[in-house]
């Protein structure tokens, strides 16, 4: 996912991409837990993307207010 993507969402959809990138996130440390986790560059991609959406969320805020 592209900053520019991140950057036309909505505050909803931000919402929504964040809170699946959560659940991503914890499948993901789950299967690296057990031994089953294939795609291990997945982890930081997913880490990086909670960080843009979170980044964009508060940038927006600010800009509102």
């Amino acid at each position: 996912m592209t900053i520019e993507d991140i950057r036309r969402m909505t505050a909803d959809q931000l919402g929504d991409e964040l809170l699946s990138l959560k659940k991503e996130q914890f499948n993901l440390r789950f299967q690296g837990a057990t031994g089953q986790l294939e795609k291990t560059h997945r982890v930081a991609e997913v880490r990086r993307d909670i960080a843009r959406i979170k980044t964009v969320m508060r940038a927006k805020q600010v800009k509102a207010s």
